[in-house]
C-alpha cells in the first residue's frame, strides 16, 4: 500500500466514524485567509496571543516616562506626585547605568522640584 493511499484511508475512516463532525470552527471562516501571505504569521500571532512585545528597554521606558508625565495630571496630592516621579528616577537611573540592547538610553532623570512645581500650577489652574 501507497502512503498516499494509507493516509487517505485514515481519513475516510476517521470521517466514517464521526470523528470531523462538531469541530469548534466548523462552518466558520478561517481566520487570516483574506490576509497576504506572510511567512511569520505564526510569530505575529503567538505575540498577540501572548501579548509578548519586543521594544526595546529603552524605547519601553520613554513610553513610561510620557504614561507617567500623563499619570501626574490625575494624581490629587503631592506626595503621590513624588511617589510617582522617584519610582520613575530610580528606573531612568537603572536604564542609564546598564548596557542595554537596542538605542542607548537618552532618557535623563527628571527633576522632581521642577515637575512638583508643574503640577501645582496645573492644579491651581483647575
Amino acid at each position: 500500500m501507497g502512503w498516499e493511499s494509507w493516509i487517505d484511508r485514515q481519513i475516510r475512516e476517521a470521517q466514517e466514524r464521526g470523528e470531523f463532525e462538531n469541530l469548534s470552527g466548523a462552518g466558520k471562516p478561517i481566520k487570516g485567509l483574506d490576509r497576504p501571505h506572510d511567512e511569520m504569521w505564526w510569530v505575529k500571532d503567538l505575540m498577540q496571543r501572548e501579548k509578548l512585545t519586543v521594544t526595546p528597554p529603552t524605547l519601553a521606558l520613554r513610553r513610561a516616562v510620557e504614561a507617567a508625565l500623563e499619570e501626574l495630571a490625575t494624581q490629587t496630592s503631592e506626595s503621590a506626585v513624588r511617589t510617582i516621579v522617584d519610582e520613575l528616577n530610580v528606573r531612568i537611573r537603572e536604564a542609564n547605568r546598564k548596557a542595554t540592547s537596542g538605542p542607548p538610553s537618552n532618557v535623563m532623570p527628571l527633576d522632581v522640584e521642577r515637575v512638583v512645581a508643574d503640577w501645582k500650577k496645573r492644579q491651581s489652574a483647575v
